[in-house]
């Protein structure tokens, strides 16, 4: 929702009770003046044309309304009438004195006659009709050809002329003015706190009853209210858009949350017109109505929990995502854990390679799902999710500082990992304890490989974790399973081909000098997470893990002189390397905005859009990056793309407002304002701008020409 729709329905009502008050009183008085002009008759109803006062006294604006009274069974239409029929027109040639009108349209009803969808009024309706004046203090002569159509089993057209004069001097309210403020009680309300549209695809669905392979567009808007919701329709309205037919409306989590899918006519050609377009939404349930805009964007159609064929294309997405995943930063640091993986499985039979592979696999699986179980239980408290959060807590950072220590030693032969021995024995059963172990091993990086990709969102991660954390256990579960399967497709590979593996060379003292290489990366990984829990809690509490992380290092490395005292003091170090930031407490974010040259760091302790409405003031371009210390992804675009030559000498000008998030902590209102644009996760940029006030979102990886394109199209008027 816009402020503009705020600011209208708020002044909406307070007229209304200004005018109704008025009314009354002036009503009780006897001292009301009429303000209405003759009533035009037909054989099917009357119309006139009414003002809320009876002078225009030194108001930019006066309130007036076009009042129908039709027979019984007789219509008039709304402003989108639907398949049929067309609104009331006013041509205000002849008037002096006026500015600009508008015609405010209350809340209308869904008419099916014949297969046809309309909408509009019976009986009797007044349109409010907002009119500013051009020279305050001076008559208002209003002169209003209407025309109309009104519609039973046949319809007939109508023109009447309609005058009204408005003199200058003290205005009061007429008697009119009650049954204009009635009707400003049923204009529909801007969407917001209570109603808002959380997001609107446009798909291709199957044609009921149609050949084979034959295709209908339809609109998919999931709409949350936090009253419960009955029977909800919606109207969309666009100039693609040729029907108005009512949409199958799906209610989930207690009538809170309705995915509403809207059969449209058209064709592929009318997909690509909505796609990208901005379409204006009214949800109509239980005699109120919410009006709002949505940015339309392509996708397939939204289905209830268990939908099955939105679960399916989630589930396609979910999986090109934990494959491209494989590329991602990130996970490049855990790259020499493959290698050596593999490598260490030269010479080896078919069996025990393939065994390993799968090892590494159902590591990587398994943890995606523990991942999910933990995103079900923080949804069911009511508390954010999102992609990689845990990296917001210092807690979790500490551990991951120790865990890639230990990886780091481990490849550099200083030490090999004891594996606990249940873990051992339910490997593989029938195999011997050292092949057990190793099985063990395989499946613990498996493990490690999937928290290191946390912090990272790669194309269509977003957009598959968007569909599962916006619904049920059922799709989270299977969404994040998806997932791990794509980031396990290399193992899940060699698993099927052994023999590539096995047909490296056997492991020698070769390998141990590659080993102490690679383990340069981990180290590499251990120092940036140390930078990344400066963020997340201080940096006296990163100082303080990274010194234990080093008494911990040395005491392994010294291990053969020390001997059970060295083994305690490198657990001792690690234990408490992982414990102090739970015992410390850490140095709250800050609250006002700060400066990083030209960007300014929005406010994380309120909420973002306001703050963002703000910048955009006087039609300015504002760019939003909202980023944190643990996004890898994050510090990849602004490396090779914001920051960047070209790029950078552009968002220096003075007509583009730079703004940015951090999300390394902890924040309500970022995980809101993430939610509302629908994303789960980091980095999401976009760009508002006149040409487009609701955001132009851009994908997680970015390109120089994707962020030129949409500061042009947010720029536009």
């Amino acid at each position: 929702m816009t402020s503009s729709q705020e600011i209208v329905a708020s002044n909406s009502r307070q007229r209304w009770f200004a005018g109704a008050a008025m009314a009354v009183a002036i009503g009780l008085s006897g001292t009301a003046q009429a303000a209405g002009s003759d009533w035009a008759k037909t054989d099917h109803g009357q119309v006139r044309l009414v003002s809320a006062v009876d002078a225009t006294g030194d108001s930019r604006a006066v309130t007036l309304g076009l009042e129908f009274k039709l027979k019984k069974g007789w219509k008039i239409y709304w402003r989108s009438p639907g398949d049929a029929g067309s609104p009331p027109m006013i041509d205000w040639t002849g008037s002096t004195n006026l500015a600009d009108t508008k015609i405010l349209w209350p809340t209308p009803t869904r008419f099916d006659v014949s297969g046809l969808t309309t909408l509009g009024y019976k009986d009797a309706v007044v349109l409010p009709i907002q009119a500013g004046v051009a020279k305050p203090g001076e008559k208002l002569t209003l002169r209003a050809k209407v025309d109309y159509l009104t519609c039973d089993d046949v319809c007939i057209p109508y023109t009447a002329d309609l005058r009204l004069a408005l003199p200058a001097g003290a205005g009061m309210p007429a008697p009119e003015a009650a049954a204009l403020g009635a009707a400003m009680t049923t204009l529909p309300a801007a969407a917001g706190e209570t109603l808002r549209f959380e997001r609107a695809t446009v798909s291709e669905i199957a044609k009921a009853g149609g050949k084979p392979g034959e295709m209908l567009v339809s609109l998919n808007v999931v709409a949350l209210s936090t009253t419960p919701l009955a029977k909800p329709d919606l109207v969309v309205e666009h100039a693609a858009i040729l029907s108005s037919e009512a949409p199958v409306a799906t209610l989930e989590e207690g009538g809170r949350r309705a995915t509403l899918v809207v059969p449209l006519a058209g064709d592929r050609l009318t997909a690509a017109k909505l796609a990208g377009a901005d379409v204006t939404l009214t949800l109509l349930d239980a005699g109120r109505a919410t009006e709002g805009t949505a940015r339309v964007s392509a996708g397939a159609a939204p289905t209830a929990s268990g939908g099955g064929e939105g679960l399916a294309a989630a589930l396609l997405i979910a999986l090109l995502g934990g494959l491209i995943l494989n590329l991602m930063p990130c996970v490049l640091p855990v790259l020499s854990l493959k290698i050596v993986g593999a490598i260490g499985h030269g010479g080896q039979s078919v069996g025990r390679v393939r065994a390993g592979f799968l090892a590494s696999a159902a590591g990587i699986v398994g943890s995606f799902l523990l991942l999910a179980g933990g995103a079900i239980g923080l949804q069911k408290a009511g508390l954010a999710v999102g992609w990689g959060i845990q990296f917001q807590q210092p807690v979790f950072v500490s551990f991951m500082v120790v865990v890639v220590a230990l990886f780091a030693l481990n490849l550099a032969g200083l030490f090999e990992i004891p594996l606990p021995a249940w873990l051992a024995e339910s490997a593989v059963s029938t195999e011997s304890k050292a092949s057990r172990s190793e099985l063990a091993g395989h499946f613990v990086s498996g493990v490690f490989a999937t928290l290191l990709a946390t912090p990272c969102s790669a194309p269509f991660v977003g957009t598959a974790l968007t569909y599962a954390l916006s619904r049920g256990p059922l799709e989270i579960a299977a969404v994040f399973a998806a997932m791990g399967v794509g980031l396990a497709a290399p193992f899940l590979l060699v698993a099927a081909f052994p023999a590539l593996a096995a047909r490296l060379p056997r492991p020698g003292a070769w390998m141990l000098r590659l080993k102490q290489v690679l383990s340069l990366a981990l180290f590499a990984t251990a120092a940036w997470l140390v930078t990344v829990l400066v963020g997340a809690a201080d940096t006296r509490i990163a100082l303080l893990v990274a010194g234990l992380c080093i008494v911990m290092a040395g005491a392994i490395a010294v291990r053969h002189r020390l001997g059970q005292a060295g083994l305690a003091a490198a657990t001792l170090a690690g234990v408490l390397a992982i414990a102090l930031p739970a015992f410390i407490t850490a140095s709250p974010p800050a609250s006002a905005a700060a400066s990083q040259g030209r960007w300014r760091t929005l406010d994380a302790t309120r909420p973002l859009r306001p703050q963002i409405e703000a910048a955009m003031a006087g039609g300015k371009t504002v760019l939003v990056d909202v980023t944190a210390d643990w996004c890898v992804t994050c510090q990849v675009n602004k490396k090779l793309v914001l920051n960047a030559g070209p790029l950078s000498a552009r968002l220096e000008r003075d007509d583009i407002f730079l703004l940015r998030a951090d999300w390394t902590r902890p924040s309500d209102n970022i995980a809101a304002y993430l939610k509302a644009a629908g994303r789960y996760g980091i980095p999401f940029n976009i760009v508002y701008g006149p040409g487009a006030p609701d955001g132009v979102a851009l994908p997680e990886l970015l390109t120089t020409a994707l962020v030129e394109d949409a500061l042009g199209r947010a720029a536009r008027r």
